[in-house]
């Protein structure tokens, strides 16, 4: 009898994350056994650490949505998958195209939420919440795609080569976006209150660069390096604290696509968007055709992954810890 060596979240702490030899289940006929090469971080594991002020999960459960691996068994009827292949779950293991299903919108279905997630060294999927990799990734960075990376992709695939997209910060998201928006074509500009990061955010392919720190009218500056005319569009990654700012940056008829909340408190004048007749746009990851159409992009451009920090499978906590205390650029990722 197989058997897989799985951390599991038992509370919201990371005093909490333990280590189980847990019985491989056997695989339906619909299902694909999948070797975990590796995992990756967000921003939003930090909530399932933060005690009574964070998420709580309804048992203990496997953490991390973002994984990739290896295909080692399939079952009798799954025609999507063969023994070999490269794989990826898919965030919300159900949300396969379309808008996000209202059952799913609680993310009962979501990886590390509500099942369980990718940190352990096999897992069980139904064929249908899988993707196959790029060709041109490694599991390492292959494992970094299902939620900064669709997020990203479904906030600027829809951008053109004449357009300008103003990027919130270098974390997870605001590197994809980066790096798709300019591969798209369009100018970017990048926003940090790091000259350090915003150094690496140029070598990364960024035309502009604010740091808000010493130019707290970021918005103003954007307005100044578009003719006046505003942004096309802004991936806003912060929330309340920056989203009028993020508005005034757009022209008019442009796009704010809010990606992101760290600050989930807050008020906004919604006379700035009816005035400026620009749209607020909520992104919440994407489908599995959204995952698709990316990585046959991602595949086409010849584009990596910008991964920061490698812990091994044994060092977990310390990958969390890292988390906690905020990559310096570029993704965490776990590798087994």
């Amino acid at each position: 009898m197989k058997t897989s060596q799985t951390y599991r979240l038992t509370a919201p702490s990371l005093e909490s994350l333990q280590l189980f030899t847990e019985t491989v289940p056997a695989i339906g006929s619909y299902e694909v056994l999948v070797r975990m090469r590796a995992a990756s971080l967000n921003y939003k594991d930090n909530f399932y650490l933060a005690g009574a002020q964070g998420i709580q999960l309804p048992r203990p459960t496997v953490p991390l949505s973002d994984g990739a691996g290896e295909v080692v068994a399939v079952g009798e009827h799954v025609n999507r998958f063969a023994v070999g292949d490269s794989v990826a779950g898919n965030f919300v293991q159900d949300w396969l195209y379309g808008p996000l299903a209202d059952h799913a919108a609680n993310s009962s279905t979501t990886l590390g939420h509500g099942i369980d997630g990718t940190l352990t060294q096999y897992r069980v999927f139904n064929q249908e919440g899988l993707v196959a990799l790029p060709r041109n990734l490694s599991y390492e960075e292959g494992a970094t795609l299902p939620c900064a990376a669709v997020t990203a992709w479904n906030a600027v695939r829809e951008v053109r080569p004449s357009q300008t997209v103003l990027i919130l910060g270098t974390g997870g998201v605001a590197l994809f976006a980066q790096q798709f928006a300019s591969a798209l074509g369009a100018r970017t500009i990048v926003t940090s209150s790091s000259d350090a990061k915003l150094a690496r955010a140029a070598a990364a392919g960024a035309d502009h660069l604010i740091n808000y720190q010493s130019d707290p009218d970021w918005h103003k500056k954007a307005r100044e390096l578009t003719g006046g005319k505003g942004v096309d569009h802004v991936i806003e990654t912060v929330g309340p604290d920056t989203l009028e700012r993020s508005i005034l940056a757009t022209r008019r008829d442009g796009t704010v696509h809010l990606v992101g909340l760290i600050n989930p408190v807050g008020k906004i004048d919604p006379m700035l968007i009816l005035g400026g007749t620009v749209t607020v746009r909520g992104v919440r990851v994407g489908s599995r055709q959204l995952f698709e159409e990316m990585n046959t992009f991602i595949e086409r451009k010849g584009i990596h992954p910008i991964i920061g920090h490698r812990f091994d499978f044994s060092d977990a906590r310390d990958a969390f810890a890292q988390q906690l205390k905020g990559p310096e650029f570029g993704k965490i990722v776990i590798t087994f």
